[in-house]
């Protein structure tokens, strides 16, 4: 079976970047380890972008735009719906890499991280064909154009899900994309552009540099000639980038950090609502921006509630990712891990009571970065635990008295992400679910809808993702009077 080092390494891919639709030795001299989480060990080496790489790549997104931009929404259309195909037919292939570079566990990879990212390509094609871009006023068209040359900066945590919310829709829009993913996944944004070169995109529509902040991300930011830059990742990193993009006044979209909260009213039925509640804590880790990690649950049922929460968290296997029975693999980066075990040492040192988990790595796994699922119960909202951003498997259970207080306080934090409500009394949930500061709101877990627009009150960030509005955030509006 070829692994996706093996692929990468026959085609040349490994010490190279996509420009101008070539695969190009980088411009400078800096490097890179990828390292397996399971392991801990290097597997390989890749290039870090400079500012020539990036000079190269914006030229090429500049050049392609003139044509690109002028093309049918039918042609974007074909080309989408091939990317989609050649995507499913590699599906295995970056379900391996994403388990290789950030410990996703297989079975994880197969069923979510790979086909949702799909999704969002297929979806950014149906907007498309279905969008009007000249619209009808008296005597004046409102149109709608692409916004120009677009720089994507994508996390590490869902590597090709991130990026596919991206470029699909600002490609669907006409724009032409620089992409910087993150260098801690640098792998599956190499198959992505070769998947991107095999759906026959023209040269200079796509194109992929690798690199770090300082390096590329903040040449990105700050250059001339990119009009638009969207980034998923800190709020941190997302400040930095404002910052650099606001000499040139180019649009800035918004994705970042969340402390999303889950509030369990009294008529829920408990078993469900805390079983799926940490299973949706918990799901890719944790490393999930709207994970909701803090559950608002009543305080006359907390004790019940405990011990749903530890039952559930038993069912949860943390091990080896490449094993079928695991559901959950390594933590996906040294920096991460650590920040992880400090911030359940944090907890435990505030007093919030340990009902599973805690510091260091699960029983018999003593190499890796492995992290033991961890619920703390009896969390007041002033502890760091509920007010900081820990990305990974930490589940603070926050008790309430009145209906009020539990709406405070889900709002009692600086991020607005996402959100979820479980109650059986829809008008009741419904009626929590307008009052709570958050982009998206789940109720009662339903299934996830790739044309649900999705982005941030606060800071956790501005303009949306997903569907129609993802698209939208890549146009331009335009008023042509006298047109009719």
């Amino acid at each position: 079976m070829t692994t996706p080092l093996d692929h990468l390494s026959r085609n040349g891919r490994l010490d190279t970047f996509f420009i101008d639709g070539e695969w190009r030795a980088p411009r400078g001299t800096g490097q890179a380890a990828v390292t397996n989480p399971a392991t801990e060990e290097v597997v390989t080496q890749f290039p870090l972008g400079s500012g020539e790489d990036v000079d190269a790549a914006v030229s090429a997104a500049r050049r392609a735009f003139a044509t690109w931009s002028r093309t049918a929404p039918e042609y974007r259309a074909r080309l989408l719906d091939r990317l989609q195909e050649v995507l499913e037919t590699r599906g295995d292939l970056i379900a391996q890499c994403l388990t290789l570079e950030i410990g996703a566990a297989i079975g994880y990879a197969r069923t979510a991280q790979v086909p949702l990212a799909i999704a969002h390509v297929k979806t950014a094609r149906d907007v498309l064909t279905a969008f009007t871009f000249v619209e009808q006023r008296g005597h004046t068209a409102v149109t709608r154009e692409p916004v120009g040359v677009c720089a994507l900066i994508t996390p590490w945590n869902w590597p090709l899900y991130q990026i596919t919310a991206k470029v699909a829709p600002a490609l669907a829009a006409g724009c032409t994309i620089v992409l910087k993913p993150s260098e801690l996944s640098p792998l599956s944004a190499l198959l992505f552009a070769e998947a991107i070169e095999e759906a026959g995109f023209p040269a200079g529509v796509f194109n992929l540099v690798n690199g770090d902040g300082p390096g590329v991300g903040m040449g990105l930011a700050s250059h001339p000639d990119v009009d638009m830059i969207s980034i998923t990742g800190s709020t941190r990193a997302g400040i930095a980038v404002a910052h650099a993009a606001a000499p040139t006044v180019k649009r800035v979209a918004q994705e970042l950090g969340g402390k999303s909260p889950n509030v369990i009213l009294p008529d829920a039925d408990l078993d469900r609502a805390v079983s799926l509640g940490v299973a949706a804590g918990f799901r890719n880790l944790g490393q999930s921006c709207s994970a909701p990690t803090r559950m608002i649950v009543p305080r006359a049922r907390l004790a019940e509630i405990e011990l749903i929460a530890e039952r559930a968290a038993d069912e949860i296997v943390v091990g080896d990712p490449l094993s079928e029975t695991t559901t959950h693999g390594a933590i996906a980066n040294r920096a991460q891990f650590d920040r992880i075990q400090t911030m359940i040492g944090v907890g435990i040192s505030e007093g919030a009571k340990l009902l599973t988990g805690g510091e260091g790595r699960p029983g018999g796994l003593n190499v890796g970065l492995y992290v033991k699922p961890t619920i703390f119960s009896e969390v007041r909202t002033d502890m760091r635990i509920a007010q900081e951003e820990i990305f990974g498997p930490v589940l603070c259970i926050i008790p309430y008295d009145t209906l009020d207080e539990a709406v405070a306080i889900a709002n009692d934090t600086v991020y607005g992400l996402g959100a979820h409500v479980q109650g059986r009394d829809m008008d009741r949930a419904k009626d929590v679910a307008s009052r709570i500061r958050a982009g998206q709101v789940h109720l009662n877990y339903p299934a996830w809808d790739p044309h649900a627009p999705f982005g941030g009150f606060k800071q956790s960030g501005n303009g949306r993702e997903y569907g129609l509005e993802g698209m939208l955030e890549y146009l331009e509006v335009k008023s042509i009077l006298g047109y009719f």
